[in-house]
């Protein structure tokens, strides 16, 4: 089975807990907002058919009251000039009454009737006591004026027809829609209540039928006003869940690139490390939309992975002593085996030829076998020394005596103890009044055998050993000088290390531990001193020793 990642899954999570909800609801709401605007277009269609019925009916009454009051004047102007004269002052009295007379026939008045019509006027009429007819005409515009007044920011289509289906006023009144609502028009109606008709459920069509007078009022919801009122709410409902679900999926797209960006942090930190990259951090991208928990989980790894790169720092560091130390105890057994094994078989040999019995040995061999015997020990005794200073010097435990003392008696010394020249000239350049040094004597002859033996060891054959002096300062500078080849300044610093030879240790073409200029060192350092080494074409190599001067031999 797929695993799927947190991006993935948030979108799937996002589609059935958000935009199907959301486009639910929607449509619910659409639903419910549809019926609701359809059942108020239909009430209002009634309430306008009504109050039309209402204004008809309030007209026809106000008139009828007017020639009411009409034919009741009438008895007082007896003279029909008198007649006249009153029907022109109502006539200007009342707006839209386009005259008043009197008819005395029932034909009269039917032509009267039939010519308003044509002329699209309306004609009221009372029987006066006498049997004539009092008639006044009014102009349908001010019909319409008086009706629609109130309806004049409606958008609605309002017809009055007469009995016969003539049009008797129209309000926002266009042909087509006229003929098509006449053709959905019930043949047969009833009378003095507003009925809803037509086969548009958002356009509801209303008839207002009154007996007296014979005519029918229709209120038509056109399709302009079915927009406005569903058509225009449904696309403002669409467009607010379409805002709504645009900014959730915006805030949702947000947090998770903020999430993602974070857990893929994560991620590498967890693979570095996995790799050996134990000095990887994880560097979140913090802002409000970041979880505590991620932060909390990529302050932990830090930590976490700060403690493991400290703990394989110092498996390196314990890996590099143990191969020191390993490289260290194979090259003190090879020392011993090549540097120990010659003395001691000398030793043995002239030891076992002093002791025969079954040879007379004469008094010059037994000196010279016991010379042998003695340097032999002694140079014994200088190995295990600088064995036994070695551990003093790495853990900087050696001990240092330090007193006035006589540099040229030192340099001297040291060249006696020099076990062999090998044919090598030692030339010491001292002044006699070259001042006291401060330093331990017994070790400071150490370093200087152990430099002239260095000397020795590596210059070319037969050439001169030289040891110069000055004073610079308060210190006192000694140069070891000979004759070799040129060795770089990388290999120099190289040679204070623990058993490193100027020689292959294969073909060990010279003799020695190793460890003469690194105990050198040590001791110069004991004893606050310093050390240099130099190599150039002019002088094949040099090793400057820097001492401070006795400070009260300085004053003198």
């Amino acid at each position: 089975m797929k695993r799927l990642k947190i991006v993935e899954q948030i979108t799937i999570v996002f589609f059935f807990a958000v935009l199907i909800p959301m486009t639910i609801s929607g449509f619910i709401i659409n639903n419910i907002n549809q019926q609701s605007v359809r059942s108020q277009l239909r009430q209002s269609a009634v309430l306008i058919a009504n109050m039309v019925s209402d204004e008809i009916d309030f007209f026809i009454e106000q008139n009828n009251m007017t020639l009411n009051q009409i034919a009741y004047t009438l008895d007082y102007f007896p003279e029909q000039a008198q007649k006249q004269d009153f029907f022109n002052m109502v006539k200007e009295k009342y707006p839209g009454c386009e005259g008043i007379s009197i008819v005395k026939y029932q034909a009269e008045l039917d032509k009267l009737i039939e010519q308003s019509r044509q002329a699209k006027k309306a004609t009221l009429y009372t029987k006066l006591k006498n049997g004539d007819y009092l008639t006044i005409t009014y102009d349908i515009d001010e019909l319409k004026n008086h009706l629609f007044k109130s309806l004049d920011e409606d958008d609605r289509q309002i017809y009055v027809l007469e009995d016969n289906g003539k049009l008797l006023a129209a309000h926002n009144y266009t042909e087509k829609t006229f003929q098509k609502t006449m053709e959905l028009l019930p043949k047969y109606r009833r009378f003095d209540e507003p009925v809803i008709f037509g086969d548009v459920k958002n356009q509801p069509l209303v008839y207002v039928t009154k007996p007296d007078p014979n005519i029918t009022i229709i209120v038509n919801t056109t399709e302009g006003v079915t927009k406005t009122a569903i058509t225009d709410n449904r696309i403002k409902i669409i467009l607010s869940v379409l805002a709504a679900t645009l900014t959730i999926i915006f805030i949702t797209a947000l947090y998770t690139y903020y999430l993602y960006i974070n857990i893929r942090q994560l991620f590498k930190g967890i693979i570095a490390i996995s790799k050996g990259n134990y000095n990887r951090q994880i560097r979140l991208l913090t802002t409000t939309f970041t979880p505590y928990e991620i932060v909390f989980l990529a302050f932990e790894f830090n930590k976490m992975a700060n403690a493991i790169h400290k703990s394989y720092l110092q498996l390196q560091k314990n890996n590099k002593e143990l191969k020191e130390l390993n490289e260290f105890r194979s090259n003190l057994i090879d020392t011993v085996s090549h540097e120990l094994r010659t003395p001691l078989t000398s030793i043995q040999g002239y030891t076992s030829r002093l002791l025969r019995q079954d040879i007379i040995i004469d008094e010059e061999t037994k000196q010279k076998s016991l010379r042998i015997i003695k340097e032999q020990s002694e140079k014994l005794q200088r190995l295990i020394e600088d064995l036994l200073t070695i551990p003093d010097i790495e853990r900087m435990r050696l001990k240092t005596v330090n007193e006035p003392v006589n540099l040229s008696e030192v340099l001297e010394r040291s060249e006696m103890l020099l076990r062999k020249k090998d044919g090598h000239e030692i030339i010491i350049d001292i002044d006699k009044n070259f001042p006291l040094i401060y330093a331990d004597k017994g070790r400071l002859e150490q370093v200087f055998v152990n430099l002239l033996e260095n000397a020795v060891k590596y210059s070319y054959p037969d050439s001169t050993i030289k040891v110069e002096t000055e004073i610079k300062k308060d210190d006192a500078h000694i140069y070891v000088k000979n004759d070799c080849d040129f060795i770089p300044k990388d290999k120099l610093q190289r040679l204070f290390g623990k058993f490193i030879r100027m020689d292959d240790n294969t073909t060990r073409t010279t003799r020695g531990t190793g460890l003469g200029l690194f105990i050198v060192k040590g001791l110069i350092e004991a004893m606050n001193g310093k050390i240099e080494l130099y190599s150039s074409q002019d002088c094949g190599f040099c090793a400057e020793v820097v001492i401070g001067v006795y400070k009260d031999a300085a004053s003198d």
